[in-house]
């Protein structure tokens, strides 16, 4: 069996056609005879978030997307893991999103329509290979045949990739076990498998509250970075729109940086972790940590990570990064 063949674009969980339902139809705001076409009015701002996306936990506490578009309504969408989101964005069901590295490498790969629209830098400890406290694993290349835990397409599928390239290891060398975040949680502290892959702020809370040891993490690599994603059509239909929820994730950095405490307490109510497991979370991050459109370095380092996966097989063709990369010109 081809690496390919066991390791797929991923079908990512959650169907188009349960997703539709969601879309949301706005009607263009009428053109004049003789004038310059309208922007249409945004009636409805769809937001994906995940547990770890703090500034878009802050805007929505602060109401800062109301205040960026005061005649819509926002609507704010959670999902376990980027390629989730990624599969409610590309059938019109959110209109930006937050994601890590990977999933919109997938994403595109499978013809799924996307905008790179800003990016953010990963805290380099944000996200790691974990194994058991007092397993036998102690060494990259002690991977080999053992079972590991991880969310495809998802952030930490880039690093065990990193990984098993650093230990001199195969996809062929390792067994995959494709779950997400909890049920992958679960796997591990049954010990069903031996090593997990994860990212904050479930890396967190499995090192204070679990029996875990860091194999490697994401400071064993270069620079990585999050991304902020948009819907092309919607992106088009509303041109400013962009710039306007760039702005207010900036604003809410802003606001994190001058009140932690109280960022803390946000973050800490919306995942449900305990105040101990938020802040050495939080305590990673880059203060601040703002976010920026993207640059050539940014966009070249993604580019790396899609033709890393397409030589190992694990998406089928290659994928040209720019050509989804928003532009404000």
């Amino acid at each position: 069996m081809s690496a390919f063949t066991r390791i797929a674009v991923p079908g990512l969980l959650i169907s188009a056609v349960s997703l539709a339902g969601c879309q949301k139809h706005e009607s263009p705001t009428t053109q004049k005879a003789g004038s310059a076409p309208e922007q249409a009015t945004v009636q409805t701002l769809s937001i994906g978030f995940q547990k770890s996306s703090l500034n878009l936990l802050v805007a929505r506490q602060q109401k800062l997307f109301e205040q960026a578009f005061p005649k819509a309504k926002i609507e704010w969408r959670e999902f376990p893991a980027g390629p989730q989101m990624l599969e409610a964005l590309a059938v019109g069901a959110v209109d930006f999103g937050y994601v890590g590295n990977t999933p919109p490498i997938f994403a595109q790969a499978a013809a799924k329509p996307l905008r790179y629209v800003a990016y953010e830098v990963v805290a380099p400890t944000g996200q790691a290979v974990l194994v058991h406290k007092h397993g036998p694993i102690h060494s990259l290349q002690a991977l080999k045949g053992k079972r590991i835990a991880v969310q495809k397409g998802s952030s930490a599928h880039e690093l065990l990739a990193k990984t098993l390239k650093k230990a001199g290891l195969t996809w062929q060398d390792i067994q995959p076990i494709w779950l997400p975040p909890a049920d992958a949680r679960a796997a591990f502290d049954k010990q069903a498998v031996d090593a997990w892959a994860i990212w904050e702020p479930y890396l967190g809370t499995a090192e204070l509250q679990g029996q875990t040891r860091t194999l490697i993490d994401g400071s064993a690599f270069p620079t990585t970075y999050s991304f902020y994603i948009g819907n092309p059509e919607f992106i088009q239909q509303h041109p400013d729109a962009t710039q306007k929820f760039i702005h207010s994730v900036n604003s809410a950095d802003q606001w994190i940086v001058q009140h932690p405490d109280q960022a803390l307490q946000i973050y800490a109510d919306s995942t449900g972790l305990t105040t101990a497991v938020a802040r050495q979370v939080l305590n990673k991050r880059p203060k601040p940590s703002p976010v920026y459109a993207l640059n050539h370095d940014v966009i070249q380092s993604q580019q790396q990570i899609a033709d890393l996966f397409q030589q190992e097989q694990l998406i089928p063709v290659h994928i040209d990064i720019q050509h989804s990369v928003w532009s404000a010109q």
